[in-house]
């Protein structure tokens, strides 16, 4: 491999469905199953080495500070430890020294075996199993093929991993099964041992823009994650991660976002599917938003195209309303997927906007605190840290006519910095 890596003017990770929509089980409000009308050509859908080889080798040239290898479905597991085994393979035959490769694999859990959890643990594959809660939310829309409840399955698999030292965390989806047991779930999940939580918001659209049964409302969605917080806030802050309020503080301490969702574009990571297909996002996989295909287009040749461009762009392409709110900074207008659900349009107010609104006016003077401590701690002579508001963090020279912060390329003034985050003509602290 030659020494000199592409330059990629923005970092991107890979998001890698190595059996496409495959799965052994039949969750109810499963997006990736109907993507299986995709590829008719076969039942059956796994990726083949020479596209998993081309894959690596041409994301391991590119210059990037982590390589982020995301592998998920479907199911990835149905794969088996021996397609992992020549993902490490080929990550290290065509890394270069000093270059940093990480792997996170979501999985339902329910395949895992001691052989595949030796793997993973030996090579720190970061594991999110999907796990809604008890057995009897859990069961509700989580069924395998044959109308069994995967409960007992899941939890057989988060004790191998555990046994095998498998650092893992959970993904709850959160539905019409869950939205109205926070406290329930929250400590479920604890009680299982389990530190680390992502909530998702289940929401799906039929063909007329109408929630589908198992969907959750904007308000359901405000009052879990209030809920949440509430089981959270008295002690666990330092104890359990939350990844939504992670990200909140972190970006309260440098500005940057760890959840796309949150971003100001929608340009981050690419979808490789079985076949080296490529798309912008796992929301949106259909043949209008295919890119090409990894094996006769280069990452620059996707990164760059119109298609991908304009797809990112609608991320900024907000609702009036967002201009003017004072959570602008955290939600960027929300995900493009619970914006398009009335003909596709991404000025459409989010489905969730009152949720989202309900929990910020709930959380951010908490989570302002812990992020002011946390600066605190790692700069002692901060002075007066009470005397700051979040909007002061960290210290940073922002001028109107600067890029905005979220990475959308619009100057402040025109994005982020229309609404509650402004500055003046001259320069301050934003």
């Amino acid at each position: 491999m030659s020494c000199i890596r592409q330059h990629t003017s923005n970092p991107f990770s890979l998001l890698v469905k190595p059996a496409s929509s495959d799965c052994n089980l039949s969750c109810d409000y499963c997006f990736y199953l109907e993507k299986h009308k995709l590829y008719p050509e076969t039942i059956r859908h796994r990726m083949k080495d020479e596209v998993l080889e081309k894959m690596i080798s041409s994301y391991m040239n590119t210059s990037q500070p982590v390589y982020y290898f995301a592998w998920q479905g479907g199911e990835p597991t149905l794969m088996g430890p021996e397609f992992f085994q020549k993902v490490v393979e080929f990550q290290t035959k065509y890394g270069w020294r000093g270059a940093i490769v990480s792997n996170g694999l979501q999985t339902n859990a329910t395949r895992i075996t001691d052989s595949l959890a030796v793997l993973l643990s030996k090579y720190k594959f970061l594991v999110g199993v999907s796990i809604d809660g008890p057995e009897e939310i859990h069961n509700r829309y989580r069924a395998n093929n044959k109308g069994r409840g995967s409960h007992g399955d899941v939890l057989r698999g988060i004790e191998i991993l555990k046994r095998h030292g498998v650092e893992f965390n959970a993904l709850t989806l959160v539905s019409a099964s869950n939205v109205d047991h926070a406290k329930t779930v929250y400590r479920y999940l604890y009680d299982l041992g389990i530190y680390h939580h992502q909530y998702i918001p289940g929401v799906e659209f039929d063909g007329t823009g109408k929630a589908r049964p198992f969907s959750i409302s904007g308000k359901q969605w405000g009052n879990f994650l209030c809920g949440i917080f509430d089981e959270w806030i008295p002690s666990d802050t330092r104890r359990v991660s939350v990844r939504l309020f992670d990200s909140i503080v972190g970006h309260m301490m440098d500005w940057r976002y760890r959840m796309c969702l949150q971003a100001g574009r929608c340009n981050q990571y690419f979808v490789v599917e079985y076949n080296g297909d490529i798309y912008p996002c796992d929301f949106f996989v259909g043949p209008q938003n295919k890119l090409g295909n990894i094996l006769s287009n280069t990452w620059d040749e996707l990164g760059s195209s119109k298609n991908y461009r304009s797809f990112g762009k609608q991320k900024a392409d907000w609702n009036n309303l967002c201009k003017n709110c004072d959570f602008l900074r955290f939600c960027s207008g929300d995900c493009l997927k619970h914006r398009h659900y009335k003909d596709k349009n991404s000025q459409t107010l989010s489905w969730l906007c009152e949720g989202w609104r309900k929990f910020y006016r709930h959380a951010l003077p908490s989570l302002e605190k812990i992020a002011m401590s946390l600066l605190n701690e790692r700069q002692p002579a901060f002075p007066h840290p009470e005397s700051y508001h979040f909007h002061s963090l960290p210290r940073l020279e922002i001028r109107r006519n600067d890029p905005c912060f979220c990475g959308s390329g619009k100057k402040l003034k025109y994005c982020h910095g229309a609404g509650k985050v402004k500055t003046a003509g001259r320069k301050r602290r934003v």
